[in-house]
């Protein structure tokens, strides 16, 4: 197939196994008249080890607004130009959103060229749920803040995936195991393509001592995979439980269910199945700054 003149060729390049690059990815990028990169040097050294000389120029979150006029002239001239990142997907927490927004918003033509993604291949091997997951890409930097976002995503039934910087990894797990709590089901996946690749999965305290364990676990990028909620602790919290605690004393725990469901927006069945573990006699829990 020949490349479509005016079209910008989204293109995913390896995120560390140069092999991984499609046949179709080479072929495009040695075809078209132009390459923007992340980082032309990062780019530039791959396109050597394939022997491709089409000229790269610069595209980053510095200057991707200045360079949409640019990008969109070419295209107008009937120019096929590609847009790759340092590694993986372009725009999956990487530059090119606003362009790839105006240019659609402008009527020209994007076309993806799929292929490697840390993401999907951390989800493929870490034994986590697939149906269903929500990318949240960078934590924040502060602790606070970042509590505050995962306190935000508990709930969460979806499998969650994070992406996270080596200086950072051990605080990252330490929050995720004091909001989510430290038996939740969670993978680490490390310097995935790479020499040094691992994955390990066990709950978020064990991944905690894992990486604890040998330093050199902390080196690399890193993706975090971490189990959704369950669907009984949507509803189980303090204030539900008493409200439950209540009910059941004059109601059974259908009819309870189903009128805690209408006090506070939750689904009937989770606030069943909580009501007839209260009904088991399932403790409630000590709120903070009590004592037994």
């Amino acid at each position: 197939m020949t490349i479509e003149s005016g079209a910008l060729y989204v293109i995913a390049t390896p995120i560390g196994n140069l092999e991984d690059i499609s046949a179709r990815a080479l072929r495009i990028l040695r075809e078209v008249r132009g390459i923007a990169a992340e980082d032309t040097r990062h780019t530039g050294r791959l396109l050597a080890h394939f022997g491709i000389e089409t000229p790269l120029f610069s595209l980053h979150e510095h200057n991707e607004r200045a360079r949409l006029e640019q990008v969109v002239a070419r295209l107008r001239e009937g120019q096929a130009l590609a847009l790759v990142s340092d590694a993986g997907t372009p725009l999956i927490s990487d530059p090119g959103f606003p362009l790839v927004r105006e240019l659609r918003r402008r009527g020209l033509k994007v076309i993806p060229v799929p292929g490697p993604s840390s993401i999907v291949a951390a989800l493929s091997v870490a034994g986590l749920p697939t149906d269903r997951f929500a990318f949240e890409g960078f934590l924040p930097s502060r602790s606070a803040a970042r509590r505050e976002r995962l306190r935000m995503l508990a709930r969460e039934e979806r499998t969650l995936v994070f992406l996270e910087a080596s200086h950072r990894i051990a605080e990252t797990l330490a929050d995720l195991a004091a909001v989510f709590g430290g038996e939740r089901p969670a993978a680490v996946a490390r310097e995935l393509t790479k020499r040094f690749e691992e994955i390990h999965t066990a709950s978020l305290r064990e991944l905690e001592i894992w990486l604890d364990a040998d330093s050199d676990r902390r080196k690399g990028e890193f993706v975090v995979i971490v189990g959704g909620a369950s669907v009984a602790s949507e509803a189980d919290t303090p204030e539900n439980r008493r409200l439950l605690a209540a009910l059941l004393t004059e109601l059974p725990a259908s009819r309870a269910a189903t009128v805690a469901a209408r006090l506070t927006g939750l689904r009937k069945k989770a606030l069943y199945d909580l009501a007839l573990a209260l009904g088991n006699g399932a403790p409630l829990p000590m709120e903070e700054g009590s004592r037994e």
